[in-house]
């Protein structure tokens, strides 16, 4: 059933205790847990062959890639000494071995990078494909926007699973690859000059120690608030998209600027805080890179003027220096990327917690189950409500308390009562979709009820997909599908859009009424036993409405509805009746009148009526 706007939060729901805004170092020890949560299973579960076989062959690269590099800083010198020697021949046979080495290099450096992004989009295909199995489960998608549990989990799949997948292959080779790289140049470093290596170790040092002290916390949490206030900004322009004919009808546009300037308030604030702070880390990152053009030098410029060295030797020191400088200050280097990337780890954690059973957290509506009570949902063969007592999400408000009713196969109950009362409530908790209360439902398997709400949901696809959805398609031949448009009086719509393959934005081209009946076109083409109608013909005309209920009736299915029109009545055999604060009643459709005055067939207020024996 289709949230109506009222269910749905105006603005992206405030930040769970869950995922609350505390951060940590950026290479804290519970920063390194959240990364294994989410990455554990691709590495450990049915793809690690796969994983493990790509990791591999781009290692075998990696150390391909740096042994190149070893033997191209080596040329690099020979080439200057034998300048500075004047040897030709030295000259050029150092400039040959140059370029057979790129020879290599270089396609080995571009399939390095191909075969790093084809696996960054292998892992997001399995981790995307494994977030929506439980984003869809059981329906969590509608219990996380029901309770407000965490903000725009929508773009936490789509952008913060590409930028977790593609960041981690990265940071994972960057670090692999700095190991090799200070393993390759030490032993180059350590053979030219042992001062140099020490004065190396006490620099990377402290920039490392200096970047995670000054940068480290206030990075992780700017960036951390700027992917919320980013998404946060993108749904309210999403929410003028959606609702666009709306707004224009009540001219709410300055309303809606103000909304979205707002929320874009927010993100150049936050932004502005950050780049602040970005620029420190840019002073501090372009000092600590440059300084290493000046130390190599410096060191060994003794040596060299003494004629102890060549020159040529001293630029691969250089080298071997910036190398070996670029291996162990690689956290310096990444830093920023680095907080960004630990402020998305949060982000897909706070959701794997919610929708994912092994992810350290109770996925979707059992979340809420176990801290409080919930109603109870039982199979059976009939619909039954047995003490039902319902709340709204996240309140203690009485919507209906101990409802009783039963219905036999064929019965039709109609549910009436002033806006707000809990009409649309009490449907949702028939299909499972609210469980806040006590209680006991007794019903079918949900494959035999229907749900039409007021605006029905029309997928992108052709119309014969309208008619199936929500099955991927319909047993029914061309001939059955246009008899039941004919049925629900649309009888040309088939010939007019282009036939039952035609693919049209259905939204727009349908009005509201067509697009009801069309809704009444599924519950043909499915045939249940139950259909739940939430004001499903507050479009149509009073002689549409009353075809389409008796063409309902006529196939025998039970019906539960929700209508505000005296002329639906005597397509219903039983009336309940909201009154507010929990309040019902319950009797057969003879004895109530739309006007409020309502017979009661026995008792007072919240007793039941003899629905069934």
């Amino acid at each position: 059933m289709k949230t109506p706007d009222s269910a749905r939060p105006a603005a992206a729901p405030p930040v769970s205790a869950a995922e609350g805004p505390r951060r940590g170092a950026p290479l804290s020890l519970a920063a390194w847990k959240q990364f294994l949560a989410v990455a554990r299973p691709y590495w450990l579960g049915e793809q690690k062959g796969q994983a493990w076989t790509l990791l591999v062959l781009l290692l075998a690269l990696m150390l391909v890639e740096t042994r190149l590099a070893v033997l191209l800083n080596e040329q690099a010198g020979e080439m200057t000494s034998a300048l500075a020697g004047r040897e030709g021949g030295r000259f050029w046979q150092a400039v040959r071995a140059c370029l057979l080495v790129l020879a290599f290099a270089v396609p080995v450096y571009a399939l390095y990078y191909f075969m790093r992004d084809l696996f960054a989009n292998q892992w997001r295909r399995w981790l995307t494909g494994r977030f929506l199995d439980g984003y869809l489960r059981e329906r969590t998608y509608y219990s996380l926007g029901a309770d407000g549990a965490i903000d725009n989990p929508d773009q936490r799949i789509s952008e913060d699973i590409n930028s977790f997948t593609g960041r981690s292959i990265h940071f994972l080779l960057v670090f692999i690859g700095a190991l090799m790289q200070l393993v390759a140049f030490s032993a180059v470093l350590w053979s030219i000059s042992q001062l140099l290596v020490g004065v190396l170790v006490v620099y990377a040092l402290a920039g490392t120690v200096g970047a995670l002290y000054l940068f480290g916390n206030p990075l992780i949490r700017l960036n951390f608030w700027q992917l919320r206030r980013e998404a946060d900004f993108r749904f309210n322009l999403m929410r003028l998209r959606e609702n666009a004919e709306s707004i224009a009808f009540y001219r709410g546009e300055s309303q809606e600027r103000a909304r979205i300037d707002a929320s874009f308030d927010g993100v150049f604030r936050n932004f502005a805080r950050l780049i602040r702070k970005q620029c420190a880390l840019n002073v501090f990152q372009r000092g600590f890179s440059q300084l290493t053009l000046v130390l190599p030098g410096m060191i060994l410029a003794e040596r060299v003027l003494a004629g102890e060295m060549e020159v040529g030797r001293a630029v691969q020191a250089a080298g071997a220096f910036t190398a070996v400088l670029g291996a162990v200050g690689v956290i310096v280097d990444n830093f920023e990327s680095l907080s960004r990337f630990v402020a998305g780890i949060e982000r897909l954690q706070a959701l794997a917690r919610l929708v994912l059973p092994d992810a350290g957290g109770v996925p979707g509506a059992a979340a809420t189950a176990a801290k409080a009570p919930r109603i109870q949902t039982l199979p059976a063969a009939h619909l039954r409500l047995d003490r039902l007592t319902l709340h709204p999400p996240q309140s203690d408000r009485v919507l209906v308390r101990e409802l009783s009713l039963a219905l036999r196969p064929g019965d039709a109950l109609l549910i009436t009562g002033e806006s707000g009362c809990g009409k649309s409530s009490l449907l949702r908790a028939i299909a499972g979709l609210w469980c806040h209360g006590s209680g006991t439902i007794h019903r079918p398997a949900l494959d035999q009820f229907f749900f039409l709400p007021q605006q029905p949901y029309l997928q992108a696809g052709t119309l014969r997909s309208q008619l199936a959805y929500p099955s991927p398609d319909s047993p029914l031949d061309d001939a059955a599908l246009l008899e039941i448009l004919d049925q629900v009086q649309l009888p040309r719509l088939a010939e007019r859009v282009g036939g039952l393959e035609a693919v049209q934005d259905w939204e727009k081209l349908l009005s509201v009424g067509e697009q009801q009946r069309l809704a009444f076109a599924r519950v043909l083409v499915h045939g249940p036993a139950i259909v739940v109608l939430d004001e499903a013909t507050s479009a149509l005309d009073s002689g549409s409405e009353a075809a389409l209920y008796a063409r309902l009736r006529d196939s025998g299915a039970t019906l539960v509805s929700i209508a505000h029109r005296a002329a639906v009545l005597r397509h219903h055999t039983h009336v309940l009746h909201l009154m507010g604060e929990g309040r019902w009643e319950s009797m057969e459709a003879g004895a109530y009148a739309f006007d409020g005055a309502a017979g009661r067939v026995r008792g007072s207020a919240g007793r039941p009526a003899d629905i069934a024996a």
